[in-house]
């Protein structure tokens, strides 16, 4: 993985203009296994109001998408009122390997503290067999505290990553 300019990977609210470059998305197959798509989460996301939809830019491109999720997900994996949780986290599979995970997992503390002022915690649940994201997430400063949950495709790893 290289490292990148700072300012290539950004992070913004997936708005309409964003919406329609997800038709063209592409995930490997085994990554499938391990996220939603970014259609079928912002389907989810326009039901729930505790749900926003975040893209990943890579040189002012789609590069990747999450979602950062409120109270109603994140109290599966925590009691802390004030964390927020990521959840369908990828990149598409044209942008992987030029490190944008990595740099878009180090960009999310200050989105969260500009856009969420009140959140002091970040949450991720990343699956048993998932090792690269494993590395990704620690790597940007999430801990493994021992907790464990099944999720719908086996054991997950609940990481925790306290912001200031």
């Amino acid at each position: 993985m290289s490292s990148i300019n700072e300012n290539i990977v950004k992070l913004d609210f997936c708005t309409e203009r964003y919406v329609r470059k997800f038709n063209i998305y592409n995930l490997p197959l085994p990554q499938r296994d391990f996220t939603a798509s970014p259609l079928e989460a912002i389907k989810i996301c326009e039901e729930d109001s505790s749900r926003f939809p975040i893209v990943i830019l890579y040189k002012e491109e789609v590069a990747g998408f999450f979602v950062l999720h409120g109270w109603e997900g994140v109290r599966v994996y925590s009691n802390n009122q004030d964390a927020i949780l990521i959840r369908a986290f990828s990149i598409d599979s044209s942008f992987q390997g030029k490190g944008i995970a990595q740099s878009s997992m180090q960009r999310v503390d200050s989105f969260v503290k500009e856009h969420f002022p009140e959140k002091n915690e970040i949450i991720l649940a990343v699956n048993h067999e998932n090792t690269i994201a494993q590395h990704v997430y620690k790597k940007c400063g999430f801990e493994d505290k021992g907790i464990r949950i099944v999720g719908r495709k086996g054991e997950q790893f609940v990481y925790h990553k306290s912001i200031n």
